[in-house]
Formats: C-alpha cells, sequence, structure tokens
C-alpha cells in the first residue's frame, strides 16, 4: 500500500480562483506520484458561519449540475486528470428540501465517479473565555451517518471532518471496519490548534493503530477565522510521518499494510478487548 497525502492551502474569497488553485496543487501532487490526495476542510471558501450561505452548493439530487455545485464537478474533473482518490476537503452544503446547512466532504475515484459523502456529524460549538467562541450550530446542521469508503486498490479509509477527531468512536468504528486510515479535513484554529491538533490525530492512531491524516488550510492572518495549519499524517504507533507548517504547502507520506500488521502483532490490543466488561461500538463483534 502506498498512499501520498498534499496539504496546506490559503484559501481566499474567490471560488474559481480556489478550485483552480486546488487544481494546481493536485496535479502537482499526482505528478509526484500520489495515489490518494486530500484538500482542507472548506477548501473552495473562507471559513465562518456568516460565509456558508453565501457560498453553500447543492449537492442533490446527484450528480448536481454544474450551476448547482461548480466545486462537484470540478473535483470530479480534477480527480479523472490526476487518476488519483481525492478527499475534496470539504464545502458549505445547502439541502434544498430542508434548507438545511451542513459541512459537506466529498470523495471522487481516478475516473472521476463519487464514491463518498461525509457530513460533519460534531458541530463545532466553543466558548473558551477570552480566547475564542464559534458556533457552527448557529448555521450548520449536523449529519447523521458515519463514512467508511473503500478504495479498491487500496482498502477502507473512516473519513470525518475537524470536530469530529475529538470523538473516538467514529475512528473505533471506522478502524474495526477495517480502515487502515482515518482521514479528518479540518481547520483548528490558532487556539486549539497548539493544544490538540496533534495530540488528537495521534491519539486516534494509536488507539485504533491506524494511519491518520489531518489536512488544513494554511494560516491567514488576513482572514476572519485564522487556522492553526500543520497539516501531518501519523503512522499506527503514533509517530509523525510528515508534517507542514503553518505556510501553504504539500506533505506526503507512505503508508504500508506491513506496518499496521507488525504494529497490532506487537500490542495486539485488538484481541485484548473486554466486550464482557464494555460495550463494542462497532457491533463488530469480539474478534
Amino acid at each position: 500500500m502506498c498512499t501520498d497525502l498534499p496539504t496546506d492551502a490559503h484559501l481566499g474569497a474567490d471560488k474559481a480562483v480556489n478550485l483552480s488553485h486546488a487544481r494546481t496543487k493536485i496535479l502537482e501532487a499526482a505528478q509526484a506520484g500520489a495515489g490518494l490526495i486530500v484538500l482542507p476542510e472548506c477548501f473552495n471558501s473562507p471559513y465562518g458561519t456568516g460565509y456558508f450561505p453565501k457560498y453553500a452548493e447543492t449537492l442533490l439530487p446527484s450528480p448536481p449540475t454544474k450551476e448547482q455545485s461548480p466545486s462537484f464537478h470540478a473535483l470530479s474533473a480534477i480527480a479523472a486528470e490526476a487518476n488519483a482518490y481525492l478527499v475534496g476537503g470539504s464545502i458549505p452544503e445547502l439541502e434544498p428540501t430542508t434548507q438545511k446547512y451542513y459541512n459537506t466532504s466529498l470523495v471522487f475515484s481516478p475516473s472521476g465517479s463519487l464514491i463518498g459523502t461525509h457530513r460533519k456529524t460534531h458541530l463545532f460549538d466553543i466558548d473558551i473565555p477570552g480566547k475564542i467562541k464559534f458556533k457552527e450550530s448557529d448555521v450548520l446542521s449536523p449529519g447523521n451517518q458515519l463514512t467508511v469508503i473503500d478504495l479498491p486498490e487500496y482498502g477502507k479509509i473512516g473519513l470525518a471532518i475537524c470536530y469530529d477527531i475529538r470523538f473516538p468512536e467514529a475512528a473505533m468504528i471506522a478502524a474495526r471496519k477495517g480502515a487502515f486510515l482515518l482521514v479528518y479535513p479540518g481547520a483548528f484554529n490558532t487556539t486549539t490548534g497548539p493544544l490538540h491538533w496533534s495530540l488528537l490525530g495521534r491519539a486516534r492512531a494509536v488507539d485504533n493503530q491506524a494511519y491518520v491524516a489531518l489536512c488544513s488550510p494554511a494560516r491567514d492572518l488576513n482572514a476572519d477565522y485564522h487556522a492553526y495549519g500543520h497539516s501531518l499524517v501519523s503512522d499506527p504507533s503514533a509517530s509523525i510521518l510528515a508534517e507542514a507548517e503553518e505556510n501553504e504547502a504539500t506533505i506526503y507520506a507512505d503508508l504500508d499494510n506491513e506496518t499496521i500488521v507488525s504494529t497490532r502483532k506487537g500490542i495486539p490490543i485488538s484481541t485484548q478487548r473486554r466486550f464482557d466488561l464494555y460495550p463494542d461500538v462497532s457491533g463488530e463483534g469480539s474478534g
């Protein structure tokens, strides 16, 4: 298994420019040999509750028209052009029937086919006095499904978005359903990022003895929201294989199944769990 993951990108207010820039970076990564490419959360727009309605696109019924979702069609075309799997970060979505807004990630195959969709399930509602207050639920609604996607050439990946990483149950379910990699497009801020970004990524890796990829926007101090950056890839033992800084960058990591096998053999937590004492949240049994 050999997978490569790119990362931080500056995000401005012009959606067309953002999509074009994403295409450039994706094709560069593909040219360098990437088979799986990841973009940041809200890669096509600024991040913030005031921006979600303005930038939201309609994804249903699928496939949407180009007018309804230029980002859907751009990602599909870029994945096919790159001949790579593409986790399209996330975009603001408007569900036309309910008029609800979601933070949604789209995953495309090397042929440009949509193979997975994840709506952010845990909304970023926090209040740290004197530092940051943010409430996604002022605008967004939470998704109601966990997401595991099969990439036939590689295996299964678990997909979640940013704040979802703080809830270990979702990662455990994905891993116990066979995910070798947990992917989190995210935009932690400069308060929570230094505290928990790397810690949470490495924790989910060591909890589940799986690879973890975190992909953030680069930091833009002229924006309303200051992303932490520091996209990274962790191996199943929680060692960081690659990490960006706060500026725009592309990072790469090679992932192999043998590392997962040897890690789980050396510390066999998967066979040592005591489901007679606590429940198996995955519903997969005790194997």
